[in-house]
């Protein structure tokens, strides 16, 4: 079933002097309006449209491509505030409305909120800052360790960033496994790095590939820098290889097998060599 809010490929179904009309099935024929029309596009032909409601809340289309769509979350800056609440500019020609009601606190003009889109009981496309009842924080999900995601960064904490997960969960980024500036309302792609036993998501900024690569080159470097030994191995106290080498114990068992096994380096009962 067709929806506003969302980006569909449909029909060109007639033409007249306003634009092209497309069937859109259970919402009948939506016109595309002129300004709108891709060059060349004819009766029959296929175009991508989004779908959504004008300034008479009439369904209609547009090439044009939003910031997000209804069910995903968005930075958005407010372009104005009016007695019945802000509007943001989410890329196209009509803002999306932020009710009073849906305001987490007081809108400012010129300034970037993270949102939820969604279809309120008139089926109008409008936003919420109230995001904290949108973004689960329930283990009902099906996310994998290794699995790449996209992330919204949000509030940071004593223990790192919070992160918005595929548009649906709460996820934690925590400090010392960001290497780069973040900033709130940014998009970037993420790993989903470990599921606790309550359902809560771990995330990376790089994949588990990626992470074990850094710690074997990290440890080539040391091990270059110090003559082609250190006095650590897998049986070595976890702070003496943390004092060495900045890395927990499990991650340098797991490097150091991958270099063994690639027969860079050689385990004695000292410590590890390059060979």
């Amino acid at each position: 079933m067709i929806q506003l809010g969302r980006t569909y490929i449909l029909e060109v179904v007639k033409e007249t002097e306003f634009g092209l009309y497309l069937d859109a099935e259970n919402l009948d024929e939506i016109l595309l309006p002129t300004k709108h029309v891709p060059e060349n596009l004819e009766i029959d032909d296929t175009v991508e449209v989004f779908l959504y409601l004008d300034s008479e809340d009439r369904p209609i289309a547009t090439t044009q491509i939003p910031k997000a769509e209804v069910g995903e979350f968005a930075h958005l800056e407010v372009t104005d505030n009016t007695q019945i609440g802000s509007f943001l500019d989410w890329g196209l020609d009509k803002d999306v409305l932020v009710p009073f009601a849906e305001q987490h606190r007081p809108m400012s003009v010129g300034h970037f909120y993270i949102v939820f889109l969604y279809l309120d009981n008139q089926d109008r496309i409008a936003a919420t800052s109230k995001i904290d009842k949108v973004v689960l924080e329930d283990d009902d999900h099906d996310f994998r360790p290794q699995q790449a995601v996209d992330l919204i960064i949000g509030n940071s904490t004593e223990l790192g960033y919070k992160a918005i997960v595929n548009h649906s969960h709460w996820g934690l980024l925590y400090k010392d496994a960001v290497d780069q500036r973040l900033s709130f309302g940014q998009s970037i792609q993420g790993y989903i790095k470990n599921i606790r036993e309550d359902g809560k998501i771990d995330l990376s900024l790089k994949s588990g590939r990626e992470i074990r690569e850094n710690h074997t080159q990290v440890i080539q470097d040391y091990l270059r820098e110090h003559n082609g030994f250190a006095p650590i191995h897998d049986k070595s106290d976890p702070a003496h290889i943390f004092d060495r080498l900045e890395m927990s114990k499990g991650q340098f068992k797991k490097a150091i097998g991958a270099l063994y096994r690639q027969r860079l380096i050689s385990i004695d009962k000292d410590g590890i060599r390059l060979v």
